[in-house]
């Protein structure tokens, strides 16, 4: 089998149950992210966050898949920390942007989820709103679903149709998209930005929702995702 390589961005956590060994530090990912790039065909391979190891797994893989996880550093666009803005991650940050840098260099297909489409947006001199109260989790840990308006034309909109919905865990958003992206899903109820693309790549697609917790609808987009690479 010739199955595409997906680099799956993944956290360092300090204490993570581990059998007989209790609890240790480790990297990982919700199974979730494992489980949809299977099933469009592909073969993840986790990308922890170490910056120094960026280039050599980036050229190794066929594409590129960016994760949910914590806020980014405000100060990548210029921005000063709201006190709601949660400590950054530099490791991941720094991990994800360099990984995103050499995936659009080389041309390989890039999916971005929640964090990942703002890991996109930031890398194109976007901003955020650093603090969306309508858009934070009701219940920590548990996802909300929003009904999403999809640009039909688009790269989403021919995976998953001109209407979603979308399992969502964020209390941040895209404020300006940066440069060469467009905007392709909005929140129904707000006109919140849920996806944005760049129509000059093979695949380049952020999308703000959860859809590795999505049903078969949203799984067309992983699809997409994955038959990029050919």
């Amino acid at each position: 089998m010739n199955r595409p390589v997906v680099a799956v961005t993944a956290d360092a956590v300090s204490a993570a149950t581990w059998g007989v060994w209790g609890t240790i530090p480790a990297a990982v990912q919700p199974w979730a992210y494992i489980t949809k790039v299977t099933e469009a065909g592909g073969s993840p391979l986790l990308l922890p966050p170490v910056p120094e190891a960026v280039e050599d797994v980036m050229a190794s893989v066929d594409a590129l898949l960016i994760t949910g996880g914590a806020d980014i550093d405000p100060a990548l666009y210029g921005a000063e920390r709201d006190p709601r803005t949660f400590p950054p991650d530099a490791l991941r940050d720094a991990t994800d942007f360099a990984a995103l840098a050499i995936a659009e260099r080389r041309g390989i297909p890039v999916l971005g989820i929640c964090r990942g489409l703002q890991v996109i947006a930031v890398s194109r001199g976007g901003t955020l709103h650093q603090h969306l109260p309508a858009h934070a989790p009701t219940v920590p840990g548990r996802h909300t679903v929003r009904d999403i308006r999809v640009a039909p034309d688009s790269v989403l909109g021919t995976a998953v149709g001109a209407s979603t919905s979308g399992h969502c865990h964020h209390h941040q958003g895209v404020a300006e998209i940066g440069e060469g992206l467009v905007a392709t899903a909005w929140a129904k109820e707000d006109g919140m930005i849920e996806a944005v693309e760049d129509p000059s790549a093979r695949f380049l697609v952020g999308f703000q929702p959860h859809a590795e917790e999505g049903d078969s609808e949203i799984t067309g987009l992983f699809k997409a995702f994955v038959n990029a690479v050919h």
